[in-house]
């Protein structure tokens, strides 16, 4: 069975090369450090359920205990199995792992009860409706938090230029969505040159 066009370029990745560090579509380990950096601060995590949407290979996941970050429970989702296979085979305490297609599926969004919500790149593969789509069923499965980004327009035109495969979402658009929603919104776009990428976190008061 064929995957939606939001999974493609991951399946893509992962029939030529396997569920290497690039099926994660990330330019370089450090670039995703950062935007981890920034997700994870955002926020009060000590105690929390957090549900990551679009984990891939559980990367977030082990960043988390490689920082010695305290949260309650992890659990990842992920529409690509062989990613998901990957993040299992790690071992990762407190963390499991569901594949699935949560767009298709938003009861998967549902699991454990999530307190925080995280979407680290998930987005870029997205339309502006699907984006907004998945945004929604997230905010309806949070208890409190959910903390995403993504590729701003608002970028600097000397930024990096984006390819067939990621593409850059409109900031207004969803800071408006944001704002829609709740008044406890942060928004950052100070932590690549050039205003590369961007995140969002949402607090339910």
């Amino acid at each position: 069975m064929s995957k939606p066009q939001y999974l493609t370029p991951y399946k893509d990745w992962i029939d030529s090369h396997g569920p290497c560090f690039g099926a994660t579509l990330w330019a370089s380990p450090e670039s995703q450090r950062l935007r981890f950096e920034v997700l994870t601060q955002m926020l009060y995590l000590p105690g929390k359920r957090i549900l990551d949407a679009g984990c891939s290979r559980g990367d977030l996941a082990a960043y988390l205990l490689s920082r010695d970050l305290d949260y309650g429970q992890y659990i990842g989702i992920d529409g690509m199995s062989e990613a998901i296979d990957y993040a299992q085979k790690r071992h990762l305490p407190r963390s499991r792992f569901v594949c699935g297609d949560f767009l298709a599926d938003p009861t998967l969004l549902g699991l454990d009860q999530p307190q925080v919500i995280f979407l680290s790149g998930t987005l870029n593969t997205m339309t502006d409706e699907e984006a907004i789509n998945t945004l929604d069923h997230c905010w309806q499965a949070t208890e409190r938090y959910l903390v995403f980004n993504f590729l701003p327009d608002t970028c600097d035109p000397k930024a990096p230029p984006q390819d067939a495969i990621a593409r850059r979402l409109p900031t207004q658009k969803l800071l408006n969505w944001a704002f829609g929603k709740t008044w406890a919104v942060v928004y950052r776009q100070d932590y690549f040159d050039k205003g590369h990428d961007a995140t969002i976190m949402m607090e339910k008061k």
